[in-house]
């Protein structure tokens, strides 16, 4: 049995120009006989405009370890639904397994954890006639990789936070305050 109760990561990689494709999961990784497991049961009921669902690469596909998506932004369109469970969904299960197949996540413990991911999907995507829907995978196939190698090798360190603390900031807070 694995010792991976509660892990946690997060990454944002941004869009091409001219795009609202930018993406964010922020990923919870632990057993399924812990907390993570216990949030990821409780999660198999639906909640108005934030649809949770089971990654699946495609049809019958369904990705180890098992791993449950909702939403950050409120669903309202159902061209939004069909970018989060096409698109966005692909990509996250395809780099879920390329997590797997590169030992970012160990093949022997795939069936003891499981994983939450939450998703930005900007809901300007589900509007914009000129989407590009590879730039869409591109930025969460590449932000979920990116969180997962991040919960499971703990990054950033306490030490790293620390030593960048007075040199970086929150984006939004540029010329909010002075460091």
């Amino acid at each position: 049995m694995t010792d991976i109760i509660f892990r946690t990561g997060e990454a944002t990689v941004l869009a091409a120009e001219g795009q609202a494709t930018d993406a964010m999961p922020e990923v919870l990784i632990g057993t399924v006989t812990g907390p993570v497991g216990h949030a990821f049961a409780s999660m198999l009921g639906q909640t108005v405009g934030h649809t949770r669902m089971f990654v699946v690469r495609d049809l019958n596909q369904l990705v180890r370890p098992a791993t449950m998506m909702t939403t950050k932004a409120t669903i309202h369109t159902e061209a939004y639904v069909e970018l989060l469970g096409g698109v966005v969904q692909g990509a996250t299960g395809d780099a879920i397994v390329d997590c797997v197949i590169e030992g970012v996540i160990p093949k022997a413990i795939v069936d003891e954890i499981c994983l939450i991911i939450t998703i930005w999907l900007d809901p300007r995507c589900a509007e914009d006639p000129n989407l590009d829907k590879a730039d869409l995978y591109r930025t969460n196939y590449e932000a979920t990789k990116l969180a997962i190698r991040r919960a499971m090798t703990g990054e950033p360190t306490i030490d790293e936070l620390i030593a960048n603390r007075k040199t970086i900031k929150h984006y939004a807070l540029d010329g909010v305050i002075e460091y």
